[in-house]
Protein backbone atom coordinates (compact mmCIF):
# COMPACT_ATOMS: atom_id res chain seq x y z
CA UNK A 1 0.00 0.00 0.00
CA UNK A 2 1.39 3.38 -0.93
CA UNK A 3 2.51 5.77 1.77
CA UNK A 4 0.21 8.37 0.24
CA UNK A 5 -2.68 6.18 1.38
CA UNK A 6 -1.30 5.22 4.76
CA UNK A 7 0.03 8.62 5.75
CA UNK A 8 -2.28 10.94 3.82
CA UNK A 9 -3.37 12.56 7.06
CA UNK A 10 0.24 13.45 7.80
CA UNK A 11 0.61 15.59 4.71
CA UNK A 12 -0.01 18.73 6.72
CA UNK A 13 2.51 17.82 9.43
CA UNK A 14 5.31 19.89 7.95
CA UNK A 15 7.90 19.50 10.65
CA UNK A 16 10.43 21.39 8.58
CA UNK A 17 8.49 24.60 8.98
CA UNK A 18 7.13 24.85 5.43
CA UNK A 19 3.58 25.83 4.51
CA UNK A 20 1.03 23.36 3.21
CA UNK A 21 0.52 23.18 -0.56
CA UNK A 22 -2.92 21.60 -0.63
CA UNK A 23 -6.00 23.48 -1.78
CA UNK A 24 -7.34 25.04 1.46
CA UNK A 25 -10.91 24.53 0.40
CA UNK A 26 -10.48 20.85 -0.33
CA UNK A 27 -8.09 20.19 2.56
CA UNK A 28 -11.00 20.85 4.89
CA UNK A 29 -12.77 17.78 3.53
CA UNK A 30 -12.26 15.23 6.29
CA UNK A 31 -14.94 12.63 5.63
CA UNK A 32 -14.75 9.91 3.01
CA UNK A 33 -16.64 10.36 -0.23
CA UNK A 34 -19.90 8.65 0.58
CA UNK A 35 -22.30 6.79 -1.64
CA UNK A 36 -20.21 6.74 -4.82
CA UNK A 37 -20.62 3.04 -5.38
CA UNK A 38 -24.20 3.04 -4.07
CA UNK A 39 -25.14 5.73 -6.59
CA UNK A 40 -23.37 3.92 -9.43
CA UNK A 41 -20.89 6.74 -10.06
CA UNK A 42 -17.72 4.65 -10.47
CA UNK A 43 -17.17 3.40 -14.02
CA UNK A 44 -16.92 4.48 -17.67
CA UNK A 45 -19.15 7.05 -19.39
CA UNK A 46 -19.08 7.44 -23.19
CA UNK A 47 -20.17 10.06 -25.72
CA UNK A 48 -23.07 9.39 -28.11
CA UNK A 49 -20.85 8.34 -31.03
CA UNK A 50 -19.41 5.41 -29.12
CA UNK A 51 -22.22 3.25 -30.53
CA UNK A 52 -21.07 4.23 -34.05
CA UNK A 53 -17.40 3.43 -33.50
CA UNK A 54 -17.39 0.49 -35.94
CA UNK A 55 -18.46 2.93 -38.65
CA UNK A 56 -15.38 5.06 -37.95
CA UNK A 57 -16.91 7.75 -35.71
CA UNK A 58 -14.71 9.47 -33.13
CA UNK A 59 -15.76 9.11 -29.48
CA UNK A 60 -14.74 10.18 -25.99
CA UNK A 61 -14.86 8.25 -22.71
CA UNK A 62 -14.73 9.47 -19.11
CA UNK A 63 -13.48 7.03 -16.51
CA UNK A 64 -14.48 7.78 -12.90
CA UNK A 65 -12.38 6.16 -10.15
CA UNK A 66 -12.01 6.43 -6.40
CA UNK A 67 -8.89 8.54 -5.74
CA UNK A 68 -8.76 8.65 -1.96
CA UNK A 69 -11.06 9.07 1.03
CA UNK A 70 -12.09 12.60 0.04
CA UNK A 71 -12.19 12.63 -3.75
CA UNK A 72 -12.72 10.82 -7.02
CA UNK A 73 -10.56 10.98 -10.14
CA UNK A 74 -11.76 11.50 -13.70
CA UNK A 75 -9.74 10.41 -16.71
CA UNK A 76 -10.92 11.55 -20.15
CA UNK A 77 -9.67 9.56 -23.14
CA UNK A 78 -10.76 9.42 -26.78
CA UNK A 79 -10.47 7.10 -29.72
CA UNK A 80 -6.84 6.70 -30.78
CA UNK A 81 -6.63 3.73 -33.17
CA UNK A 82 -7.03 5.74 -36.40
CA UNK A 83 -5.62 9.16 -35.52
CA UNK A 84 -4.12 11.13 -32.65
CA UNK A 85 -6.38 11.36 -29.58
CA UNK A 86 -8.70 14.36 -29.64
CA UNK A 87 -9.15 14.76 -25.87
CA UNK A 88 -6.90 13.92 -22.90
CA UNK A 89 -7.65 15.14 -19.37
CA UNK A 90 -7.04 13.97 -15.79
CA UNK A 91 -8.11 15.61 -12.55
CA UNK A 92 -9.33 14.89 -9.03
CA UNK A 93 -12.93 15.90 -8.41
CA UNK A 94 -14.37 16.84 -5.03
CA UNK A 95 -17.96 16.54 -3.77
CA UNK A 96 -20.11 19.65 -3.47
CA UNK A 97 -23.35 17.84 -2.75
CA UNK A 98 -24.92 14.49 -3.59
CA UNK A 99 -23.95 13.49 -7.17
CA UNK A 100 -22.38 16.90 -7.89
CA UNK A 101 -18.58 17.25 -7.99
CA UNK A 102 -16.12 19.91 -9.06
CA UNK A 103 -12.55 20.22 -10.33
CA UNK A 104 -10.43 23.37 -10.16
CA UNK A 105 -8.34 23.77 -13.30
CA UNK A 106 -6.34 26.90 -14.22
CA UNK A 107 -8.36 28.96 -11.72
CA UNK A 108 -11.63 27.82 -13.29
CA UNK A 109 -14.22 25.37 -11.97
CA UNK A 110 -15.53 22.40 -13.96
CA UNK A 111 -18.72 20.73 -12.70
CA UNK A 112 -19.47 17.00 -12.93
CA UNK A 113 -23.15 16.19 -12.42
CA UNK A 114 -24.07 12.52 -12.10
CA UNK A 115 -27.53 11.04 -12.51
CA UNK A 116 -28.46 7.36 -12.54
CA UNK A 117 -27.08 6.63 -16.01
CA UNK A 118 -25.64 9.97 -17.15
CA UNK A 119 -22.73 12.32 -16.54
CA UNK A 120 -22.85 15.97 -17.58
CA UNK A 121 -19.67 18.06 -17.66
CA UNK A 122 -19.91 21.85 -17.80
CA UNK A 123 -18.07 24.98 -16.70
CA UNK A 124 -19.40 26.50 -13.49
CA UNK A 125 -19.21 30.10 -14.71
CA UNK A 126 -20.67 31.32 -17.97
CA UNK A 127 -17.86 32.41 -20.22
CA UNK A 128 -15.42 29.78 -18.89
CA UNK A 129 -16.38 27.18 -21.49
CA UNK A 130 -12.97 27.49 -23.16
CA UNK A 131 -11.48 25.45 -20.33
CA UNK A 132 -13.53 22.49 -21.60
CA UNK A 133 -11.91 22.87 -25.04
CA UNK A 134 -8.37 23.40 -23.75
CA UNK A 135 -7.65 19.68 -23.42
CA UNK A 136 -9.04 18.75 -26.84
CA UNK A 137 -7.86 19.35 -30.40
CA UNK A 138 -9.75 20.18 -33.57
CA UNK A 139 -12.46 22.14 -31.83
CA UNK A 140 -13.40 19.29 -29.50
CA UNK A 141 -14.55 19.64 -25.90
CA UNK A 142 -14.75 17.49 -22.80
CA UNK A 143 -18.04 19.21 -22.00
CA UNK A 144 -21.41 17.64 -22.69
CA UNK A 145 -23.36 14.56 -21.76
CA UNK A 146 -22.04 11.02 -21.39
CA UNK A 147 -23.89 7.73 -20.85
CA UNK A 148 -22.81 5.12 -18.29
CA UNK A 149 -21.30 2.09 -20.02
CA UNK A 150 -22.64 -1.24 -18.83
CA UNK A 151 -20.04 -3.42 -20.55
CA UNK A 152 -16.21 -3.26 -20.74
CA UNK A 153 -14.76 -0.34 -22.71
CA UNK A 154 -13.46 -1.05 -26.24
CA UNK A 155 -9.76 -1.38 -25.39
CA UNK A 156 -8.77 -1.78 -29.05
CA UNK A 157 -9.73 1.82 -29.82
CA UNK A 158 -9.29 3.87 -26.66
CA UNK A 159 -6.20 6.01 -26.06
CA UNK A 160 -3.72 4.10 -23.87
CA UNK A 161 -2.28 7.24 -22.23
CA UNK A 162 -2.16 6.46 -18.51
CA UNK A 163 -1.15 9.87 -17.17
CA UNK A 164 -1.51 13.31 -18.70
CA UNK A 165 -1.03 16.73 -17.19
CA UNK A 166 -0.53 20.25 -18.52
CA UNK A 167 1.32 22.71 -16.27
CA UNK A 168 2.35 26.34 -16.65
CA UNK A 169 4.64 28.61 -14.66
CA UNK A 170 6.49 31.82 -15.50
CA UNK A 171 5.36 31.72 -19.12
CA UNK A 172 6.48 28.14 -19.80
CA UNK A 173 4.03 25.34 -20.67
CA UNK A 174 4.81 21.74 -19.77
CA UNK A 175 3.00 18.70 -21.14
CA UNK A 176 3.65 15.45 -19.28
CA UNK A 177 2.36 12.10 -20.52
CA UNK A 178 2.88 8.47 -19.64
CA UNK A 179 1.78 5.70 -21.98
CA UNK A 180 2.60 2.19 -23.05
CA UNK A 181 4.09 1.67 -26.51
CA UNK A 182 4.84 -1.84 -27.71
CA UNK A 183 4.79 -3.07 -24.14
CA UNK A 184 7.23 -0.45 -22.87
CA UNK A 185 6.12 2.21 -20.38
CA UNK A 186 7.28 5.63 -21.55
CA UNK A 187 7.41 9.12 -20.09
CA UNK A 188 6.96 11.94 -22.61
CA UNK A 189 7.76 15.58 -21.78
CA UNK A 190 7.31 18.59 -24.05
CA UNK A 191 7.61 22.32 -23.46
CA UNK A 192 6.23 25.41 -25.15
CA UNK A 193 7.20 29.02 -24.56
CA UNK A 194 10.98 28.51 -24.62
CA UNK A 195 13.25 29.71 -27.47
CA UNK A 196 14.79 26.22 -27.45
CA UNK A 197 11.89 23.80 -27.06
CA UNK A 198 12.40 20.62 -25.05
CA UNK A 199 11.02 17.23 -26.05
CA UNK A 200 12.13 13.96 -24.51
CA UNK A 201 10.80 10.42 -24.33
CA UNK A 202 12.29 7.97 -21.85
CA UNK A 203 11.53 4.41 -20.82
CA UNK A 204 10.32 4.03 -17.23
CA UNK A 205 10.01 0.28 -17.02
CA UNK A 206 7.80 -1.04 -14.20
CA UNK A 207 6.93 2.47 -13.01
CA UNK A 208 3.67 4.38 -12.82
CA UNK A 209 3.55 8.17 -13.07
CA UNK A 210 1.43 9.42 -10.17
CA UNK A 211 1.95 13.20 -10.15
CA UNK A 212 3.73 16.17 -11.72
CA UNK A 213 4.41 19.64 -10.29
CA UNK A 214 6.17 22.85 -11.28
CA UNK A 215 7.90 25.32 -8.97
CA UNK A 216 10.78 27.78 -9.08
CA UNK A 217 12.90 25.87 -6.57
CA UNK A 218 16.00 28.05 -6.75
CA UNK A 219 14.15 31.38 -7.11
CA UNK A 220 15.97 32.30 -10.32
CA UNK A 221 12.87 33.32 -12.26
CA UNK A 222 12.72 30.06 -14.25
CA UNK A 223 10.67 27.01 -13.24
CA UNK A 224 11.51 23.40 -12.47
CA UNK A 225 9.36 20.44 -13.53
CA UNK A 226 9.14 17.39 -11.25
CA UNK A 227 7.52 14.10 -12.26
CA UNK A 228 6.88 11.53 -9.52
CA UNK A 229 6.66 7.80 -10.19
CA UNK A 230 6.01 4.69 -8.09
CA UNK A 231 7.61 1.35 -8.95
CA UNK A 232 5.29 -1.57 -9.50
CA UNK A 233 5.94 -4.19 -6.87
CA UNK A 234 5.50 -4.89 -3.17
CA UNK A 235 7.73 -2.00 -1.98
CA UNK A 236 6.30 0.65 -4.34
CA UNK A 237 9.49 2.70 -4.29
CA UNK A 238 9.03 6.30 -5.41
CA UNK A 239 11.30 8.16 -7.83
CA UNK A 240 11.67 11.72 -9.09
CA UNK A 241 12.39 12.83 -12.66
CA UNK A 242 13.29 16.50 -12.55
CA UNK A 243 14.04 19.17 -15.17
CA UNK A 244 15.16 22.77 -14.80
CA UNK A 245 14.64 25.73 -17.15
CA UNK A 246 17.90 27.58 -17.78
CA UNK A 247 17.53 31.37 -17.83
CA UNK A 248 14.20 31.10 -19.67
CA UNK A 249 15.97 29.70 -22.73
CA UNK A 250 16.17 25.91 -22.56
CA UNK A 251 15.54 22.98 -20.22
CA UNK A 252 17.83 20.23 -18.94
CA UNK A 253 17.66 17.30 -16.54
CA UNK A 254 18.25 17.59 -12.79
CA UNK A 255 19.98 14.70 -11.01
CA UNK A 256 18.25 13.03 -8.08
CA UNK A 257 20.22 10.26 -6.40
CA UNK A 258 17.98 7.20 -5.92
CA UNK A 259 17.14 6.77 -2.25
CA UNK A 260 18.64 3.29 -2.02
CA UNK A 261 22.00 4.67 -3.15
CA UNK A 262 21.99 7.78 -0.98
CA UNK A 263 23.99 6.90 2.14
CA UNK A 264 22.81 10.06 3.91
CA UNK A 265 19.17 8.96 4.02
CA UNK A 266 18.78 5.29 3.06
CA UNK A 267 19.04 3.71 6.52
CA UNK A 268 15.73 1.96 7.24
CA UNK A 269 14.42 2.57 3.71
CA UNK A 270 12.28 -0.15 2.13
CA UNK A 271 10.08 1.92 -0.16
CA UNK A 272 6.48 3.01 0.45
CA UNK A 273 7.63 6.64 0.17
CA UNK A 274 6.03 9.79 -1.19
CA UNK A 275 7.27 13.13 -2.52
CA UNK A 276 5.83 16.63 -2.56
CA UNK A 277 6.99 20.12 -3.43
CA UNK A 278 6.73 22.36 -0.36
CA UNK A 279 7.62 25.98 -1.11
CA UNK A 280 11.14 25.81 -2.59
CA UNK A 281 12.05 22.35 -1.31
CA UNK A 282 11.48 18.81 -2.50
CA UNK A 283 10.21 16.80 0.48
CA UNK A 284 10.27 13.02 0.84
CA UNK A 285 8.72 10.86 3.57
CA UNK A 286 8.92 7.13 4.20
CA UNK A 287 8.33 4.68 7.06
CA UNK A 288 11.50 3.38 8.70
CA UNK A 289 11.98 -0.40 8.75
CA UNK A 290 14.25 -2.50 10.93
CA UNK A 291 14.97 -6.04 9.74
CA UNK A 292 11.88 -5.95 7.56
CA UNK A 293 9.52 -4.69 10.25
CA UNK A 294 7.93 -1.26 10.65
CA UNK A 295 9.33 0.74 13.55
CA UNK A 296 6.49 3.25 13.81
CA UNK A 297 8.83 6.09 12.85
CA UNK A 298 8.73 8.29 9.76
CA UNK A 299 11.79 9.79 8.13
CA UNK A 300 11.24 13.14 6.41
CA UNK A 301 13.91 14.62 4.16
CA UNK A 302 14.03 17.98 2.45
CA UNK A 303 16.20 18.47 -0.63
CA UNK A 304 17.36 21.76 -2.12
CA UNK A 305 18.31 22.42 -5.71
CA UNK A 306 22.02 23.06 -6.24
CA UNK A 307 24.13 23.96 -9.27
CA UNK A 308 26.59 21.16 -10.04
CA UNK A 309 29.60 21.04 -12.34
CA UNK A 310 27.69 19.63 -15.30
CA UNK A 311 24.05 19.91 -14.23
CA UNK A 312 21.81 20.89 -11.35
CA UNK A 313 21.15 18.34 -8.65
CA UNK A 314 19.16 17.75 -5.48
CA UNK A 315 21.15 17.62 -2.25
CA UNK A 316 19.96 16.72 1.22
CA UNK A 317 19.08 19.84 3.20
CA UNK A 318 17.53 18.47 6.40
CA UNK A 319 16.47 15.10 7.84
CA UNK A 320 13.87 14.70 10.60
CA UNK A 321 12.45 11.58 12.19
CA UNK A 322 9.19 11.44 14.12
CA UNK A 323 6.98 8.77 15.58
CA UNK A 324 3.40 8.07 14.49
CA UNK A 325 0.65 6.59 16.59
Amino acid sequence: MRLVKIFGLLYSLLLLGYGCTTDPKHSQETQAVKGTEDHGIIGYYVSADYDKRQAGYDWVAVRVMQKDSTSLKVSVRSRADRKKPTCTFDAPIFPIEDSLYEARVNDKTILFHFTKEQLTIDAKEKGDEEILQFYCSGGGTIGGQYTKLQEPIDSTQIDQTQFSKHLNLQGVDFNVKSLSKEGVQQLEIMTAGLPNSFQETMAIENQEVVAAEVEDLNSDGSPELLVFTVAKGPNEEAMVYAFSVNNGQSMSSVYFEPTKQNMKVNEGYEGHDEFAVVENRLVQRFPIYNQGKLTGTIKQISYRLKDGESSRMFVVDQVVEYEVE
